[in-house]
């Protein structure tokens, strides 16, 4: 998905019965910083795993942010925009299937769409190639994990965000279980994030289709997204500043997402790589040391992305793929 970074701010406070209105609107202002900031970011070997699974040929990796790991230590990669790491999960897959330098290509792509895959992409620091031209017929893996951005997934925090600021902000209030942003894109009876994703999976079955042709020995995993939100809004309103009717909607959203991956996956051949399951508990609201989410104004990555331990989490779930399909 698209990312971005944010200035330093004040760490928010501890949540009050009765808060003062100093802090009140100190919380509003960073939450909406955050929020518009978080818009504008908009070779062949055998070898032996670590896991047990044996991978001859190469391993491509394609995706976009939540696959490049923007804001990790570790930057690495042409081009530079791309925002790569070597804490990314691929670059961890590689490791522990025990792979050679020239057996890898990464080409993952923060702000990549599905349409990146067979288009070069431009970015801040040069220009991606298409994702799939990396593909070849010695390819023996590759995970791709592609979607957030065909839902424009950044700009829908954003807005929620902006639209739940004041009830979330007041606790015990009615309106802190409202659902605004749930009413904005679903007004007039259609939901508009369903709509992206059945336009998203109509493009994923193609490609899907175009990387088996590229790459017919290839064994492919779509990986899906993370547990992004926690499942009560009390748990980090000061972090998210989201109400719990719409931390409700959006977590619905991010699951259909993850269904679709799934469907798409399966109707291809190919593996769908769960890593919704495995990160729930560690979402963008528990303490760094539990995390694979950044929160809004984050610390170890770009908001509302996996962080290195997220990274990690997610190359264990791969691993585990790989090892059960061997």
């Amino acid at each position: 998905m698209r990312t971005t970074t944010f200035a330093a701010a004040p760490a928010p406070q501890a949540p009050r019965r009765h808060r003062p209105v100093r802090a009140l609107a100190t919380a509003a202002a960073t939450a909406v910083a955050a929020a518009l900031l978080l818009a504008a970011c908009s070779a062949a070997h055998g070898t032996t795993s670590a896991a047990g699974a044996t991978t001859q040929g190469s391993y491509v990796a394609l995706g976009d942010s939540y696959t490049a790991g923007p804001g990790i230590p570790g930057q690495a990669g042409v081009p530079a925009g791309c925002d790569r790491s070597s804490s990314s999960y691929p670059f961890l897959v590689a490791q522990q299937l025990r792979l050679k330098a020239d057996q890898v290509r990464d080409v993952s792509c923060s702000g990549a769409a599905i349409a990146s895959l067979s288009a070069p992409q431009p970015t801040s620091d040069g220009t991606n190639p298409a994702q799939l031209t990396a593909l070849t017929p010695a390819t023996t893996l590759v995970t791709l994990g592609i979607g957030g951005n065909d839902l424009d997934w950044a700009t829908v925090l954003t807005r929620c965000v902006e639209l739940d600021l004041i009830p979330a902000l007041i606790p015990g209030s009615a309106a802190a279980s409202a659902a605004p942003c749930q009413a904005y894109y679903t007004s007039g009876g259609t939901d508009q994030i369903q709509q992206d994703i059945q336009t998203a999976a109509a493009q994923l079955a193609g490609a899907l289709t175009d990387i088996k042709t590229r790459a017919p020995h290839a064994r492919i995993y779509v990986v899906g997204y993370p547990d992004l939100l926690p499942s009560a809004a009390a748990a980090c309103a000061d972090t998210l500043a989201l109400t719990q009717g719409d931390l409700t909607f959006l977590n619905q959203e991010e699951q259909q997402l993850n269904t679709m991956l799934r469907q798409d996956a399966q109707a291809a051949g190919a593996v769908f790589v769960d890593t919704y399951t495995p990160s729930i508990g560690h979402d963008a609201c528990p303490d760094p040391a539990t995390r694979w989410i950044e929160p809004l104004i984050p610390s170890g990555g770009a908001p509302m992305h996996p962080n290195a331990l997220g990274e990690q989490g997610i190359a264990d779930a791969v691993i585990h793929a790989i090892t059960a399909a061997a």
